[in-house]
């Protein structure tokens, strides 16, 4: 209902923006699951970056599920710079899609040990890819901003960039971002680093119709929580389906060591 006193133009498109929200909400398939079967802790033993490895099960999820790969956006700060913010992690790399590709077709014991160790090299590889890219990112040499800086640029001067747009145009199926645990230590109680009390943190909706939005916090030394979000009305995205196939990925990467 609205008020008394409202002008009947703005109570028209006070309702409209009600619906609009409405409808989004209720178009919003979100999903907030702990993961609680090992953490970083397994990782680090493995010698890869539980950033990096988390990314590498996203890239194998999303390849399971959909059956090829996408351009891959994850946040990086960029908080080295005065008023800097954040840069693009550009998490599907030439690395990653080889070892997804292997992964996949892999059979376990039954492919004997050397599938096993070329499997592990490949991830460890993809992994060390992500962690220059990420390193890059952060130091002020990623490709996005700089990109979108051009692409204003000539928007403004009304150059003509086949090329710039051609950039732009290509969405973010999958867009996702770490969340650090901590951002109060005050509240943390002697002796507990997230694992006895997971932090579930803020999620995302995808920023694709046809994508999804993946929010992660590594929780201490044996968890992790991921926010999975995609749109109901997208018959080729299910969260449900995505998030299995995220924790069934991290499995069968934990049992490679």
């Amino acid at each position: 209902t609205v008020p008394l006193g409202i002008a009947p133009t703005l109570a028209g498109t006070i309702r409209n923006a009600y619906n609009s929200a409405a409808n989004q909400i209720a178009d919003l398939d979100l999903l907030a699951t702990r993961f609680g079967d090992f953490g970083k802790g397994n990782i680090k033993k493995a010698k890869c970056s539980p950033d990096a490895f988390i990314q590498m099960a996203l890239q194998a999820a999303f390849y399971k599920q959909r059956g090829f790969f996408v351009q891959t956006y994850e946040s990086a700060s960029a908080r080295l710079y005065r008023d800097g913010r954040t840069e693009t992690i550009r998490s599907c790399s030439q690395e990653s899609c080889d070892f997804v590709r292997t992964f996949l077709n892999y059979n376990g014991e039954t492919d004997g040990p050397d599938a096993k160790a070329h499997l592990q090299k490949l991830l460890r590889v993809a992994c060390e890819k992500h962690v220059l890219t990420s390193t890059m990112a952060g130091s002020g040499r990623g490709v996005d901003r700089h990109l979108f800086a051009l692409y204003v640029v000539s928007v403004g001067t009304e150059t003509d960039s086949p090329f710039l747009q051609s950039v732009m145009k290509h969405g973010w199926k999958l867009s996702t971002s770490q969340i650090p645990q901590q951002q109060a230590n005050n509240e943390w109680l002697p002796g507990h680093n997230g694992d006895l009390i997971p932090r579930p943190s803020g999620g995302f909706g995808p920023v694709a119709d046809d994508g999804y939005g993946v929010s992660y916090v590594i929780c201490g030394e044996d968890s992790f929580f991921f926010h999975v979000s995609s749109k109901r009305s997208c018959p080729d995205t299910d969260s449900t389906v995505f998030r299995d196939a995220i924790f069934d990925a991290l499995h069968k990467m934990n049992s490679l060591f």
